[in-house]
């Protein structure tokens, strides 16, 4: 079932589809915490070594800031998690990259 952001409280411990950007990442040791965005706010997502296939876990490392994916996973409420929720991901698709790393830095004019 797809389901917005901003929906997310009403669907505690079911099987969700997200659709949306990356916004920030940080790893830690086996956990890459995705902080995904979608238009209707911020989200949480856990990518946990062992609980995802191999191939998934080493995707998430390499996402860059702007990824736009699809991501399926349970929804658990967390109050450590920005908005109180997260995401358990089990399976993610990239459906674009950005072409250029961001944010863009400055030009020089030379």
């Amino acid at each position: 079932m797809r389901v917005f952001i901003e929906e997310i409280a009403h669907h505690l411990d079911q099987e969700v589809e997200l659709r949306g950007w990356v916004y920030q990442k940080r790893s830690k040791g086996r956990i890459h915490f995705l902080i995904l965005r979608d238009g209707t706010g911020f989200l949480q997502a856990t990518v946990v070594q062992g609980e995802v296939p191999e191939e998934v876990f080493r995707e998430a490392d390499r996402l860059p800031q702007e990824t736009a994916l699809r991501v399926w996973g349970r929804v658990r409420e967390d109050k450590r998690a920005p908005g109180g929720f997260e995401l358990a991901v089990r399976d993610l698709e990239v459906v674009s990259r950005p072409q250029e790393e961001y944010p863009i830095g400055p030009r020089s004019t030379a």
